[in-house]
């Protein structure tokens, strides 16, 4: 089934970049509106768009196999999650099929003249896990690439679908994740920041939080907020400097 359409948060002036936030499972782009409406209030990120896209409602296993709002199938969650053996049945089809239409949400934004440089993609948890995965891997050199409270896809494999001269590489990706995640244990969390330093990219910073479980807090929110003044900084220019 197709996803229904993303919801969209216009810029208010010049548009010159845009975020991509993607909710995890069961949720919908609703879900997370609040957090550009919130910047908006404040006078943040005027030049940025906003999308949120809606994942299509597909059978969930660990849902009784019954239909819910998800970027890909998944078997297991909380202490059933293993880093290794999970990556050897993740539900590979359905990332990829997700990653696609990843990938078609930044073309559509390049299409209207947004340099991929201007474009950060970022989600939690199902929606944080798309796009790390679709980070690494992607065709285009993005702004940056943010996941909350989630882990790296296909992590036994991943450098197989990493392209050749491997655009993202040096690109900032921000990991942030609760010591009291009970959905995605921070373990995984920390596994998959070390996995991705492993396999070679090069600006990759991980936060962890005290007494926060699987969800953002206002500590969080606020160095996801200093990540984005860094990778989009106003007047739409380049980043001073990749580090971070």
């Amino acid at each position: 089934m197709a996803a229904r359409n993303p919801y969209v948060v216009p810029a208010l002036t010049k548009h010159t970049a845009t975020v991509i936030m993607a909710h995890g499972l069961g949720d919908s782009g609703a879900g997370w509106m609040s957090l550009a409406q919130n910047w908006r209030r404040r006078g943040k990120f005027n030049e940025v768009a906003f999308i949120f896209p809606n994942a299509p409602s597909i059978p969930i296993t660990v849902n009784m196999g019954m239909s819910m709002p998800g970027w890909y199938d998944i078997a297991h969650l909380g202490r059933d999650l293993d880093f290794q053996k999970s990556a050897r049945n993740q539900d590979e089809p359905g990332i990829l099929r997700s990653r696609e239409y990843f990938n078609s949400l930044i073309k559509q934004e390049m299409d209207k003249g947004i340099k991929p440089s201007r474009i950060v993609l970022g989600g939690f948890s199902q929606g944080g896990a798309m796009s790390v995965f679709t980070g690494v891997t992607g065709p285009e050199k993005l702004g940056g690439v943010f996941g909350l409270s989630c882990y790296l896809l296909l992590s036994d494999r991943i450098k197989n679908f990493v392209p050749e001269n491997w655009p993202n590489k040096n690109t900032p990706f921000f990991l942030a994740h609760g010591e009291d995640d009970e959905v995605v244990n921070f373990a995984y969390g920390d596994q998959s920041a070390k996995l991705l330093k492993e396999i070679g990219l090069e600006n990759v910073t991980f936060n962890k939080y005290s007494d926060l479980g699987h969800s953002a807090d206002p500590d969080e929110i606020a160095d996801l907020e200093k990540f984005l003044e860094k990778t989009l900084p106003a007047g739409g220019d380049e980043p001073a400097s990749a580090g971070l």
